[in-house]
């Protein structure tokens, strides 16, 4: 197989609310936007939903051959009219989902990427990163919590998957060599982002050396060494995490 998948739920007791699958040609990964737990997201569906729902529309537009943009805000679209009679979708928490799609051409890679999971590939001298940084740069001059999510999907913030199609247009889009790939949720990438403990190329080394479900288990190692996050402070203790491994 030329790829190789892996994604697990941050606890079993709960519902995995990342996404992830693949055809032949095309894959997609999404990681579900978490309201705070005291705040109504307006959706009797859940964030699990919205991410399969998304998720598999998105897939289908790639695999028929859909411009990126324009296969996400098809799959926004017929989201959003899947559950608008149902749900509140003008509620600022409603369910949304950070992106990366990728499509394998002949001689390229494809990719879309909107808000914080990344992609990192290898140029023939060294790995890369794909990552839209519109959130880390608004981190700073906001600070935490509420004032960041205000920031989430109007004009100068930051952008994620949710009833809006226009989130489509500003989404990072373009090409790659024809070479091997990872893509990962902030769950996976943690290891990098959070805990400090692989470069971007340590961690593209381990999930090609050894599969994406280790960089999991990895993880997993991390996190419970530091449960209460008080040597690597974080939102969650434990996060859905999820990874793909390509060599087209």
């Amino acid at each position: 197989m030329p790829f190789l998948l892996s994604s697990e739920a941050a606890a079993p007791d709960r519902p995995n609310e990342d996404f992830a699958a693949v055809t032949g040609t095309c894959g997609v990964v999404l990681d579900g936007v978490s309201a705070p737990r005291d705040e109504d997201n307006g959706c009797v569906h859940g964030l699990a939903w919205h991410a399969r729902r998304l998720g598999t529309r998105l897939l289908t537009e790639l695999d028929a051959g859909s411009p990126l943009r324009a296969a996400l805000a098809e799959a926004i679209t017929s989201t959003a009219a899947a559950h608008e009679r149902t749900c509140d979708l003008t509620v600022r928490e409603t369910p949304s989902a950070t992106v990366v799609a990728v499509r394998v051409r002949d001689e390229a890679v494809e990719y879309l990427v909107l808000s914080d999971s990344v992609l990192l590939f290898h140029d023939g001298e060294d790995v890369r990163l794909v990552a839209d940084t519109r959130l880390d740069d608004l981190r700073p001059r906001v600070g935490p919590g509420t004032a960041i999510r205000a920031w989430r999907n109007v004009p100068g913030g930051f952008w994620t998957a949710g009833a809006d199609p226009r989130a489509a247009d500003e989404a990072l889009t373009g090409t790659l060599p024809r070479a091997p790939f990872l893509v990962m949720t902030d769950g996976a990438s943690r290891t990098v982002e959070v805990f400090g403990d692989l470069s971007w190329a340590g961690i593209f080394a381990l999930a090609r050396a050894q599969g994406p479900g280790t960089l999991i288990e990895r993880v997993r190692s991390l996190e419970a060494a530091d449960p209460a996050g008080r040597r690597f402070p974080r939102g969650k203790e434990r996060d859905d995490a999820t990874a793909l491994w390509w060599n087209p």
